[in-house]
């Protein structure tokens, strides 16, 4: 039985399949595909800068080469810890696939270079609105970044819901980073 396992993670290492691997499956090569932050490292606090006890600014935020046929990318950052349910703090989409960053402190407004777009955050307003749990445990906040193979034909404003609708089917590869804050 150990010689049957041994053989098989051969083969998956002969087809780039670590196990344990970052990326996206894409016919037989793994995409590498990494969103990271000089904000905050995964895991880890995000900085009250960030937050609406501070600036309310959007971190910095870098990622690897577009992947293959990526047209276009799109984020949505949550918090799955909101006594409500799911809460959504920034709606982007539509940026450039040459796009390899985000700085600090993006402006809050419905439409930024490149075409790209921003919806509309559950705070009711467009663009990021950050971490502003009720006081308790630290909640998570994950930044979810999506290569895409298409322009999404969504108005500035668009809600997350209207962009996960558009997006099925059409994502090439996924990136996530999550921080956390606390009261």
């Amino acid at each position: 039985m150990d010689a049957l396992v041994a053989a098989m993670f051969c083969a998956l290492v002969l087809l780039g399949a670590t196990p344990g691997r970052s990326g996206t499956e894409i016919g037989d090569a793994a995409m590498k595909f990494e969103l990271t932050s000089t904000s905050f490292t995964t895991g880890a606090n995000i900085p009250k800068r960030f937050t609406c006890d501070g600036h309310d600014d959007s971190p910095e935020l870098h990622w690897s080469e577009a992947p293959t046929g990526a047209k276009s990318f799109a984020l949505i950052a949550d918090d799955p810890d909101a006594p409500v349910g799911t809460w959504v703090h920034w709606v982007l989409f539509n940026l450039p696939p040459e796009t390899k960053a985000l700085p600090e402190g993006l402006p809050k407004t419905a439409t930024l270079s490149g075409n790209a777009r921003q919806g509309k955050n559950d705070f009711g307003n467009i663009g990021y609105g950050g971490p502003c749990p009720p006081p308790g445990k630290p909640h998570r906040y994950f930044f979810k970044l999506y290569a895409l193979d298409m322009v999404l034909a969504l108005e500035a404003g668009a809600t997350k819901a209207d962009v996960e609708k558009a997006v099925k089917g059409h994502i090439v590869a996924q990136a996530e980073l999550m921080g956390r804050y606390g009261r």
